[in-house]
C-alpha cells in the first residue's frame, strides 16, 4: 500500500449542494404570506408589519431541514394567529369571539310570533342576571366585553354567567 496524497483525496470527493435551509425557504414564502394577509386587511402598511410580526414569529422557531410544506403551513399558521390578534384589537373583540365569517346573515323573514312568544317565557322564568346576560349577547348583539362593561364584571364572569344561562335556559324549555 502506498500512502495517498490527501490533496488527491479531496479531489476525488464529489461536494454536493446543501439543502436550502429553513429560514431561506421561509424568507421566499414570505411573498405569499404578505399576499394572504394584505387580502384580508386591504391596508399595504398594516400588511408589510403584520408580515414582519409572522417572521419574527415563526422563522426562529423553523426546525432545520424540515419540508418546504411544513415549513409554508407553519407560516400561514403564524399568520392566522397574527391576524386574530390584528383583528382583536382592531374590533375590540376576544380572539375567541372572532370568526371566519364576520358578516351577519340578514333574515329574511321577521320573526314568528311564537318563536319570539317562547324566547320571552323562557327568559321571564330566569333570574335577573341570566335574563340580562342573555338579552345582551343574544338579542341587543353585545360583545362579552361589552356585556362585562354594562354588568360591571369581568369578561371571564361573563363567560361562565353565559353559560350557565344558557343551560338555565335549555331546562325551562325542556319542562315546557
Amino acid at each position: 500500500m502506498t500512502p495517498q496524497d490527501p490533496a488527491a483525496d479531496q479531489a476525488d470527493v464529489l461536494e454536493l449542494p446543501a439543502g436550502p435551509r429553513a429560514t431561506d425557504i421561509a424568507l421566499d414564502e414570505l411573498e405569499l404570506v404578505y399576499a394572504f394577509i394584505y387580502a384580508r386587511v386591504g391596508n399595504r402598511a398594516d400588511a408589510e408589519d403584520l408580515t414582519q410580526q409572522v417572521a419574527l414569529k415563526a422563522i426562529p422557531r423553523l426546525r432545520q431541514g424540515a419540508p418546504a410544506s411544513q415549513i409554508r403551513g407553519y407560516l400561514f399558521a403564524t399568520a392566522r394567529s397574527v391576524l386574530g390578534g390584528f383583528w382583536s384589537v382592531r374590533l375590540g373583540l376576544s380572539e375567541a369571539e372572532l370568526r371566519e365569517d364576520l358578516a351577519l346573515a340578514v333574515p329574511t323573514e321577521p320573526p314568528s310570533e311564537e318563536g319570539a312568544e317562547t324566547v320571552r317565557r323562557i327568559l321571564g322564568e330566569l333570574s335577573d342576571n341570566y335574563r340580562r346576560v342573555l338579552e345582551l349577547r343574544f338579542l341587543h348583539g353585545y360583545s362579552l366585553k361589552e356585556v362585562a362593561a354594562e354588568m360591571k364584571s369581568t369578561v371571564g364572569a361573563v363567560k361562565v354567567m353565559q353559560l350557565r344561562a344558557l343551560r338555565a335556559a335549555a331546562k325551562v324549555g325542556l319542562r315546557e
